[in-house]
């Protein structure tokens, strides 16, 4: 299945690019090295032709700028017929943007102090599966004393 990763320059990004290639998905890491610019929508449409799910991990320098990227990509998606779009959130407008939208959604929060091999795990996991138009909530590490 192909599977693009939006922000995949980033650490996260970069690690749920692996993470999907090692389980035998076709991941694309889109990001401005790779001709992808989610801001002016330059680059959206060929990184999405034939893709399954978009996998948004991308970081936004303002919430204006956050909300125009996701607007762009949820157009993209629903204009590739995306079947299932996962976000990062720490948006609460992107979320907004995300539920009113046509495409299934999968939001994932993760809390601070989750490790990113394990934020990239669990978004590996769902990016898999069908979307739960809802919030998947990243488990906190286990304290231990």
């Amino acid at each position: 299945m192909k599977i693009v990763v939006i922000g995949a320059s980033g650490l996260i990004g970069c690690k749920l690019v692996a993470t999907l290639d090692a389980a035998g998905h076709e991941a694309f890491a889109a990001s401005a090295d790779t001709g992808v610019d989610t801001l002016t929508g330059e680059g959206l449409g060929a990184a999405l032709a034939g893709a399954s799910v978009v996998v948004d991990v991308s970081n936004a320098l303002s919430v204006d700028d956050a909300d125009t990227s996701t607007r762009n990509l949820l157009a993209a998606e629903a204009a590739a017929s995306v079947a299932h779009h996962v976000a990062l959130s720490v948006v609460g407008t992107q979320e907004d943007l995300i539920r009113e939208s046509s495409i299934p959604y999968s939001i994932v929060k993760a809390i601070q102090g989750v490790a990113a091999d394990d934020v990239a795990a669990v978004l590996a996991e769902i990016s898999a599966g069908p979307a739960v138009n809802g919030i998947v909530d990243v488990p906190a590490p286990c304290a231990h004393s």
